[in-house]
């Protein structure tokens, strides 16, 4: 019995290793390439609605700015902090921008919504032209 409990348990784990860290170079330059487009698309489309295509670099205001492009009230930036409704918030503001351009609301869904890496560079290089809201102001460059 004293063998028992003199008896010592290893408990010891060994765990391991890829020999491959990191993303593949390949991926991170497509992602990288991505990343340079949508910026840029996104300033595009700043300056199509007259605002300074920079203000599409700064994190929340370049949401303010975007709801305001899209006709929408500057409160409903607090929505987009709600799980959920922000989503639904996201969907009305999306087809209310792809209305500010002159596009359908399936260009809406499919292109700004769950597509936006493709439809955002179609706004911003393609022909669509900005018109604001009815009653509201168009946004200034200022």
């Amino acid at each position: 019995m004293l063998n028992l409990l003199a008896q010592s348990y290893d408990y010891t784990y060994t765990t391991t290793t890829s020999s491959s860290s990191g993303m593949n170079p390949i991926v991170s330059l497509l992602y990288l390439a991505v990343l340079v487009v949508i910026i840029v698309a996104m300033w595009k489309v700043f300056e199509k609605a007259g605002e300074k295509g920079w203000k599409s670099l700064i994190p929340i205001y370049s949401t303010y700015i975007m709801l305001k492009i899209a006709g929408k009230p500057g409160w409903w930036l607090l929505l987009l902090f709600i799980p959920f409704v922000n989503i639904v918030a996201l969907i009305f503001v999306d087809l209310a921008m792809a209305e500010r351009f002159g596009k359908s609301a399936a260009f809406a869904i499919f292109g700004l919504f769950f597509f936006s890496f493709v439809g955002y560079p179609m706004l911003a290089f393609g022909d669509a032209k900005y018109t604001p809201a009815p009653g509201a102001a168009a946004p200034t460059a200022a």
